[in-house]
């Protein structure tokens, strides 16, 4: 048996298992399907195969070898738009829909994933050849911690802080504190609303966070993640319960309007606090201040 033989066993092995454990399906129902793990799984082997067969291709001085990983990014794009196009689809037929901003960062983190998983064969090859199989664990447990820290985005108890307040009409109005919501005329939807609605005020941390939260797939993907975990008293067609989320112009707090059909404060506000902050919503103009002011 060739002496890379054992590196590159390890190297695969260790590569797919961490693309399974990074293939978890959570709240958010995706992926759910045993088809669907299976294509992931099967493209995470893939790349842990080519990340593992870098380190022998060097050696070796093949370096015709490392245009696969050329091949390879094209090929992990197009990942990318199947998940794209596939949740854009089902974002279709959802009572409270996912969002344009919240289906990209999904579809980025099924892409980034694969190269986490090269990045992981390529580090447990080179442990195993320039040491041994210990040198290869040991390069195990830091790819795998380094891929989890970073497969882990930021969340939204990170940057506002979340209050419940109780829905209230003023006439016709809708509001959350005082945060006009919608307008509702029928006395009928007024006493569900009052039944059944839930309402959260978010007050931004700092300036960088009012900015975060006004982005519109941002709050979408606050009352998807809310209305997946608790439930909707909706259907189609009933456009007065609709769940919305607004914003008050004068400070930036975003009121947060739900009908879910577990009415459980705490376990709202949780969820609230750990929607992910999604990367495409994520605006920083205070770090635009200090680059002006260093000029």
């Amino acid at each position: 048996m060739s002496e890379y033989t054992y590196p590159i066993l390890f190297g695969v092995v260790v590569g797919t298992a961490t693309r399974i454990y990074m293939l978890r399906t959570d709240y958010r129902q995706y992926p759910t399907y045993l088809h669907g793990k299976i294509i992931h799984v099967a493209l995470g082997f893939i790349a842990a195969g080519l990340g593992t067969v870098a380190i022998p291709s060097i050696l070796e001085e093949e370096f015709t070898a490392i245009t696969f990983l050329t091949l390879a990014a094209s090929q992990f794009r197009d990942v990318r738009n199947m998940e794209r196009n596939t949740l854009n689809e089902l974002d279709n037929y959802e009572l409270v829909p996912r969002g344009k901003t919240y289906i990209e960062g999904i579809a980025i983190a099924f892409e980034s994933r694969n190269y986490l998983v090269i990045f992981t064969s390529f580090l447990c090859t080179l442990g195993f050849l320039l040491f041994n199989i210990l040198g290869g664990i040991i390069a195990a447990v830091i790819a795998i911690f380094i891929s989890t820290k970073l497969m882990s985005g930021g969340r939204l108890g990170e940057i506002v802080e979340v209050e419940y307040f109780e829905p209230r009409f003023d006439g016709p109005g809708l509001y959350v504190d005082n945060i006009y919501i919608m307008n509702i005329g029928l006395p009928e939807r007024q006493k569900e609303v009052l039944r059944y609605g839930m309402g959260f005020i978010l007050k931004p941390k700092n300036f960088d966070a009012r900015a975060t939260i006004a982005n519109l797939g941002q709050r979408q993907a606050i009352l998807h993640d809310v209305s997946n975990a608790l439930g909707v008293y909706r259907d189609s067609g009933t456009p007065a319960l609709v769940p919305l989320a607004k914003r008050d112009l004068d400070d930036g707090r975003v009121g947060v309007f739900i009908l879910p059909q577990e009415n459980d404060i705490e376990k709202a506000k949780k969820i609230i606090e750990k929607v992910p902050t999604l990367e495409n919503a994520i605006r920083m103009p205070k770090e635009r201040e200090k680059k002006l002011e260093e000029r």
